[in-house]
């Protein structure tokens, strides 16, 4: 009895040796497990461990997968396994068996998973919707106690303003009824991907794990766990992605694959840094010299972001698979990619087309920082270029029309001064292949706050917020815009994304509760409140045309018009309240004799004349 009792346990000992083996050897499967019945039946398998090249790799039996190659790369410690998915195939596990003269050395089990049902149809974001912008760190802190965690390198401090202060997914969790609340029917999250950085780490822009979560935010399943959640509330998702560039501290910077894995691979190792000219224009310009094409595409953002080289193809597949396994994943509802044009055009056209094939109804959209919309529209789907470069991108940031904006409701009204900005930047309109999608925001986690920008002026903040709720686009609110949070003029990103009061127990300030809010803050608060929701129940901002007045009177005139509902909105920066000839608008009052003013709630008579009330704006719906 005693002698199988011992043959047990040695079994079970070299057993438990040869699971051991193989977790030394295979310490990362990226991406870790994929989906049967994708559009494109192709599968890559990055492989890292020690010696994994003088491995001989085949699958067991399965139904419907196929090794195509195992490719050798550069480094000894990588295998590149490209897999062909029978369209076919079914949810199953099977064994990547890798071997040494002809002898299975270990054995490593991967996971085809079945989507659920209607996953390839999902609807993305849109101009129905309304998003919150959140910089997770920032907004609320869910569970005090992964604030700080042993395997990263920064700490939770509060008092630093460029440090983690401890925000998390939990505590976007615990205020989905908020954001519900005031309206908003999405979020964007700033990066939420491990960070693990000596520090300024809690913006998340600097990946260093494509498939993890950093765990001061939480967990993968706490994700996942938050789309769920937040789709029961009718709150959409959108991931803040990243393909320019990673960490430095990315894992594989410390046994690059190949020479050629990153930009500048060379300068890297020799501790030379070469950075991004910024120069955007370079890409349309008809006379550019290819050196500066290069300078731009291929230098490093900052010395700890080394840029991604999309030209290799492992690693643009590498890339474009992370974009899609999280969609599938975490079930999101959009993209939000950041330095669009930073990356290889080329790529960004395949990663995008790619993307959209698997999900036809999603949207993204893509960040293109410049104030110039014919920079801007290049990259959007359907734009016919003079280059005629193409690309499957259905949204960009309207970065052009936020400065003018901001420019139409600081400067005196004139000729060539005010409203007239934002007039003759919408007129620009043209330029886009699908305007209407564009991602219109008065502030982000990148620019000075919309309150401050304004020159704290209340009044100013109200036609801003109307103008952005009711003109054409999906509005991008940033957290704490909603009760007039202020940063320095001269940009200073960790006061830009300073902590949302109330999001941290023991705050004397609360806006989730209005404690300790100022009067006009809480004014503000329910400003957008009215507005948001007022907005989302209706069809004729979300769908219907628009069309514009040149401003005159310090009055900024437009209707949108919608299977025969109007909304007039009428934008006052005037010190005095105005008699406003309505002779002017017959083409879009047409015959209306009343409309109801849904800021005052006051029913109003459109013969003739309206009073107009100072510094203010009104939002009419025609009877």
């Amino acid at each position: 009895m005693k002698k199988i009792t011992y043959l047990f346990i040695i079994m079970g000992l070299c057993l438990s040796a040869v699971k051991t083996q193989a977790q030394q050897v295979v310490q990362r499967v990226e991406p870790a497990f994929w989906w049967v019945g994708m559009a494109n039946p192709e599968l890559q398998l990055l492989v890292y461990g020690k010696n994994l090249a003088a491995m001989n790799v085949s699958l067991s039996e399965n139904k419907g997968v196929e090794l195509v190659s195992a490719m050798r790369v550069q480094s000894p410690n990588y295998l590149v396994l490209n897999l062909h998915i029978n369209r076919q195939a079914k949810a199953q596990s099977f064994n990547i068996l890798f071997k040494q003269q002809r002898k299975t050395v270990f054995t490593y089990n991967y996971s085809l998973k079945r989507r659920q049902t209607g996953s390839a149809q999902r609807k993305g974001f849109d101009p129905s919707d309304v998003l919150y912008l959140i910089t997770p760190d920032r907004f609320a802190n869910g569970n005090p106690k992964n604030d700080s965690h042993p395997a990263m390198r920064e700490s939770a401090n509060r008092k630093n303003k460029g440090g983690r202060h401890g925000g998390d997914i939990k505590g976007i969790v615990d205020k989905l009824d908020y954001i519900k609340d005031m309206g908003f029917t999405a979020v964007w999250l700033n990066p939420v991907l491990e960070n693990n950085m000596k520090e300024y780490s809690y913006h998340g822009y600097s990946t260093t794990d494509f498939y993890k979560v950093d765990p001061r935010f939480g967990s993968n399943e706490e994700y996942r766990e938050l789309c769920a959640k937040a789709k029961a509330k009718g709150i959409k998702v959108v991931m803040d992605m990243i393909v320019n560039h990673c960490g430095s501290e990315h894992w594989w910077m410390k046994d690059l694959p190949m020479s050629d894995w990153v930009n500048n691979q060379k300068g890297f190792l020799d501790k030379k840094y070469k950075g991004t000219t910024h120069r955007k224009t370079v890409i349309q310009d008809p006379y550019v010299a290819q050196t500066d094409v290069d300078e731009f595409n291929k230098g490093w953002f900052v010395p700890t972001m080394p840029d991604l080289n999309q030209r290799n193809p492992v690693m643009a597949k590498y890339l474009i698979q992370n974009s899609i396994w999280w969609v599938e994943y975490a079930g999101l509802s959009g993209i939000r990619m950041d330095t669009y044009s930073y990356s290889d055009s080329g790529f960004m056209s395949e990663w995008s087309c790619k993307v959209m094939a698997e999900y036809p109804h999603l949207n993204i959209v893509g960040e293109e920082w410049f104030y110039n919309p014919a920079i801007v529209s290049y990259w959007q789907r359907g734009k016919k270029n003079r280059d005629g470069y193409q690309a499957c991108l259905p949204s960009l940031v309207d970065f052009p029309l936020h400065e003018t904006l901001v420019k139409a409701l600081n400067k005196k009204e004139a000729m060539f001064s005010g409203w007239i900005h934002a007039y003759e930047m919408l007129a620009n309109d043209f330029l886009y292949a699908d305007p209407f999608n564009l991602v219109t925001f008065p502030d982000n986690h990148d620019v000075t706050r919309f309150f401050t920008l304004i020159n704290e002026d209340y009044n100013l903040f109200k036609l801003g917020i109307a103008y952005y709720l009711t003109m054409r686009g999906i509005p991008q609110i940033y957290y704490g815009t909603e009760v007039l949070m202020t940063s320095p003029k001269h940009r200073d990103d960790g006061l830009v994304r300073a902590d949302f009061p109330g999001g941290w127990q023991g705050d004397k300030v609360n806006a989730f509760t209005q404690k300790g809010l100022t009067a006009q803050q809480k004014d503000a608060q329910k400003f957008c409140k009215k507005l948001l929701n007022w907005r989302k129940n209706n069809p004729v901002i979300h769908q219907g045309k628009l069309m514009h007045y040149a401003p005159k009177q310090g009055i900024y005139v437009y209707f949108r018009h919608y299977q025969g509902k109007t909304v007039m909105v009428v934008l006052s920066k005037n010190l005095q309240e105005v008699k406003l000839n309505l002779n002017r608008f017959i083409q879009s009052l047409g015959i209306a004799k009343q409309g109801k003013d849904i800021v005052s709630g006051k029913q109003l008579n459109l013969q003739n004349t309206l009073i107009v009330p100072a510094k203010s704006p009104m939002i009419i719906e025609i009877n």
